[in-house]
C-alpha cells in the first residue's frame, strides 16, 4: 500500500504544479491570493472531515502551537505561487523542490543533527544545479530565449525575480521543515495535518476578503477551475504522503519516489505547456534532481 500511496502522491504533488502554474495568469496580479483562497476551502473541507467523521480531536492551542510551521509553509506556497506568473515551471518546480537540501543544511546548523555522507552529497549536488540553473537562466540571450519559447504558450523575459521567488521558497520551506521537526515532537501528526489545514483555511478567508471585497474582483469560472484542480491535487497529495512515509519500513523508498515529483512536473510542462528549455537547463535540473533523489533516500 506504501507504494500505492507514494505514486498518488507522486503525481498529485506534479499535477498541483502544473495546474496552478495553469491558473496563474501574467496579466492577474491577484492570481496568487486566488489560489490561496481555492487550497484554503479544499484543505478547510477535509479538516472539517477529520474532526467531524475522522475523529481528530483538535484545539485552539494546538493550532497555535502548530502556527510557526504553519506560517512558513503557507509563506512558502505564496512565494511560490507568485512565482509561477514570471518563470517556467520547468525551472521554477526543480528550485522549489531544493528545500529538502537547505532542510538538511539548517537541521545541522541549529539543531546539530549531523547528517550521513549521502545525504551532504546530495545537498552539494542540489546546490550546483540550482546554482547552475539560475547561472543558465540569466545567462540565456534574449535571442535564445525567444527561440526556444516559440511554441510556449506564455512567452518570459529574463528577471531576477523570476529566480529570487523560487528561492524565497526554498529558504522558508525549510525553515518550515525544521519548525515541523521541532514541534511534532510533542504533538501527533493526525492533530498538526488538522491544525495546518485549519490555518491555510484562514488565510484562504483573508485572500477572498482581500480579492472579493477589497478588490470588488469577480472571479472568472474558466480561469479558477485549474486552482481548484491544483488545490485539490496539493490537499490529496499531502495526505498520500503523510501515509506513504508513515511506513517506517518503507520510508526511505517511498520518500524517494515521492521526491521525484519534480521531474514530473517538468514532463507535464513540456507536454501541456510547451515549455522547452536549453541544454544547460536540463543538465543542471539533472543535478538537482539527483541530489533531491540521494535525499529522499538517506534523509527521508
Amino acid at each position: 500500500m506504501w507504494f500505492v500511496l507514494a505514486i498518488i502522491a507522486l503525481v498529485c504533488w506534479s499535477g498541483s504544479d502544473l495546474f496552478s502554474k495553469i491558473g496563474s495568469k501574467p496579466d492577474d496580479k491577484n492570481s496568487h491570493w486566488k489560489m490561496v483562497m481555492a487550497v484554503g476551502l479544499v484543505m478547510g473541507l477535509h479538516a472539517a472531515y477529520e474532526i467531524f467523521i475522522g475523529g481528530v480531536a483538535i484545539t485552539f492551542n494546538d493550532i497555535i502551537a502548530y502556527l510557526p510551521a504553519s506560517i512558513l509553509y503557507i509563506g512558502s506556497m505564496v512565494m511560490g505561487y507568485i512565482a509561477l506568473r514570471y518563470i517556467e515551471l520547468s525551472v521554477s518546480s526543480p528550485i522549489c523542490n531544493a528545500s529538502g537540501a537547505l532542510a538538511a543544511l539548517f537541521c545541522f546548523i541549529f539543531l546539530r543533527e549531523a547528517p550521513e555522507t549521502p545525504v551532504w552529497i546530495g545537498v552539494i549536488l542540489v546546490g550546483i544545479g540550482v546554482v547552475a540553473l539560475g547561472f543558465s537562466e540569466m545567462s540565456e540571450s534574449d535571442e535564445h530565449r525567444l527561440l526556444r519559447q516559440e511554441k510556449a504558450n506564455v512567452k518570459y523575459t529574463k528577471s531576477w525575480i523570476a529566480l529570487i521567488l523560487p528561492l524565497l521558497y526554498c529558504l522558508i520551506d525549510a525553515a518550515g521543515t525544521v519548525a515541523d521537526s521541532i514541534i511534532l515532537e510533542g504533538m501527533n501528526e493526525d492533530v498538526a495535518n488538522v491544525a495546518y489545514e485549519l490555518t491555510f483555511l484562514a488565510m484562504g478567508v483573508v485572500a477572498a476578503i482581500y480579492v472579493l471585497g477589497i478588490k470588488r474582483e469577480k472571479p472568472s469560472v474558466p480561469r479558477e477551475v485549474p486552482k481548484l484542480i491544483g488545490a485539490v491535487c496539493e490537499t490529496a497529495g499531502q495526505l498520500a504522503y503523510i501515509y506513504a512515509i508513515g511506513n517506517e519500513e518503507h520510508m526511505g523508498a517511498a520518500a524517494a519516489i515521492i521526491s521525484a515529483y519534480c521531474a514530473l512536473s517538468v514532463l507535464w510542462s513540456r507536454i501541456f505547456l510547451k515549455e522547452k528549455l536549453s541544454v544547460k537547463h536540463y543538465i543542471s535540473i539533472l543535478i538537482a534532481f539527483v541530489g533531491i533523489i540521494i535525499l529522499g533516500v538517506f534523509d527521508a
